[in-house]
């Protein structure tokens, strides 16, 4: 048998960090065993449907290296790939069903069926529905037809027995058949709700195994029951653990990020990314500049296998110790029997560490194509940027060593090389350079860099331990101003790194600017 396994979100809204996890999980098993991975758009909620949703799904799934065999842009002997094209199928099985009894048309108003809902709850019955306007044959729909009802199509689900699910990750499952209602699967108008359409175009596109969330193991007996009454086989389940809330066993909602950002960790990176955004004109709205969501991270600037592997690490794991996987190594070790059932909790904290991590093995070219699209963006540099900028890029990177921790964070660190109007912190300028005598330490700085050969860091420290002595203060005292002279605010490379990859000229001249600035 060839493992065939699917991810069939959608286009409501953008690529939820839960999403993205199940699609992973569905990804790593069809490598695992050499199968396929499909991509499906269940679009039958037209009401709710996005249309401007769907190209960040398709780009966010590419970004993160998941990509599909079969599916948008793909093609495949299975298409289309878009629920709402397969709809003609999805009529055809309602009818098989009717045919066979395994459904029946029902006639019943909204108010009628909450006059019995209500009855049963003042009985403390749980709600099943009588199906006192259900018609079994011809004669019946059309006498209800003649008194102007309009029929849905209802399931005749069993109302004793049990279901049993050998569930992947859950082991047996029971469901009492009795507790089921009689779900509807084709509205008034014809057109066929998610639960029938999921059924029929899983086995259509010959799906092995449904690997999903948690949330949908209720689920799980309708469907069973659609597949089986119309003879086909069942798939084998896999219902993986919700991605909680930080420290929580509640859903991570991408709707609560207000609450979440009470979390000082999720407030860090949300902040962080946040000051990233704004450098680069993207406004940080709170639809789209989520950090539930995956477009977040791609526009701040993380490494798209950094997301993977922490994913990866929700709800699954190879031991007690081993965090970080190269790709062939996740594929390979990945089995469905080490997945625990138990809620996994996001952590902002343990995403930054893992980011951190890979971020500290990649090699200065590495980070240079990461970096420079952002400062293409925030029009810091030209497109394509000059090779002189690149070198100054590339010697801030250098410098600037463990800082960068996101694409992002070069905005921060390699703009006051490349500007010729420094702005200046007012707050840093008041601290450092407003103090008295600062002036005189940055002229008799200047006075004996001017001199330095060669233009280096370590000449340059040499330098400023010389003026530091003869003036009698402490070296902070000089760093501090120089920094804030030379770069215009109190974070950056360090110092003497900053100066060397200024260059003498430009470095005197930004301390001569600042002068006026000084106590």
């Amino acid at each position: 048998m060839t493992v065939r396994t699917r991810f069939a979100p959608s286009p409501t809204g953008y690529l939820h960090i839960g999403g993205v996890r199940t699609a992973l999980f569905n990804w790593l098993f069809a490598r695992r065993h050499g199968g396929q991975f499909i991509l499906r758009i269940d679009d039958t909620d037209a009401e709710r449907n996005v249309d401007e949703a769907l190209e960040p799904i398709l780009s966010g799934l590419t970004w993160l290296g998941i990509d599909w065999d079969e599916g948008p842009g793909v093609g495949g002997p299975h298409a289309p790939y878009f629920q709402s094209q397969r709809a003609a199928g999805h009529r055809a099985a309602a009818e098989r069903l009717l045919a066979a009894g395994h459904a029946y048309r029902d006639f019943a108003k909204p108010a009628e069926l909450d006059e019995e809902r209500k009855a049963a709850q003042a009985a403390g019955k749980p709600f099943l529905y009588s199906r006192r306007f259900a018609a079994f044959d011809d004669s019946a729909a059309a006498r209800f037809a003649a008194e102007g009802r309009q029929s849905v199509v209802r399931l005749k689900m069993p109302r004793e027995g049990v279901l049993v699910i050998d569930d992947a990750v859950r082991g047996r499952v029971e469901f009492a058949w009795e507790r089921e209602q009689d779900h509807v699967i084709q509205r008034a108008d014809g057109t066929c709700l998610y639960h029938l359409a999921s059924v029929v175009d899983d086995h259509d596109l010959a799906i092995t195994h449904v690997i999903r969330a948690e949330e949908h193991l209720s689920n799980t007996p309708r469907q069973a029951f659609i597949a089986l009454s119309l003879g086909y086989d069942l798939p084998a389940y896999a219902h993986l653990p919700l991605v909680a809330e930080p420290g929580s066993r509640t859903k991570l909602s991408k709707r609560k990020l207000a609450q979440y950002l009470k979390n000082a960790d999720f407030k860090q990176i949300s902040e962080h990314g946040t000051k990233i955004a704004e450098r680069i004109g993207l406004a940080p709205e709170a639809d789209t500049f989520n950090p539930v969501i995956v477009d977040f991270y791609r526009e701040v600037g993380y490494l798209p296998w950094a997301i993977d592997n922490y994913l990866a690490l929700l709800g699954w794991s190879y031991d007690d110790k081993t965090e970080f996987f190269s790709r062939d190594e996740l594929v390979r070790n990945f089995t469905l029997e080490r997945i625990n059932s138990s809620p996994a909790s996001f952590d902002p904290k343990k995403l930054w560490a893992v980011q951190d991590h890979y971020m500290g093995s990649l090699s200065t070219d590495e980070k240079l194509a990461m970096m420079l699209p952002f400062l293409v963006k925030a029009k810091l540099v030209g497109d394509p940027p000059p090779a002189a900028a690149v070198e100054t890029v590339r010697q801030v990177i250098e410098a600037s060593g463990d800082r960068l921790k996101v694409a992002g964070d070069v905005l921060g660190y390699a703009d006051f090389f490349l500007v010729e109007e420094l702005p200046m912190d007012e707050a840093a300028v008041k601290q450092r350079l407003a103090k008295p005598g600062v002036r005189s330490l940055l002229d008799a700085f200047a006075a004996d860099a001017k001199t330095v050969e060669p233009f280096t860091p370590a000449a340059l420290e040499e330098s400023l331990k010389r003026v530091v002595e003869a003036a009698g203060v402490k070296t902070g005292d000089l760093v501090h101003a120089v920094r804030v002279a030379v770069t215009g605010k109190t974070v950056g490379p360090g110092l003497y790194d900053c100066l060397a990859i200024l260059g003498r000229e430009k470095a005197l001249a930004r301390l001569a600017r600042a002068l006026p600035l000084c106590g």
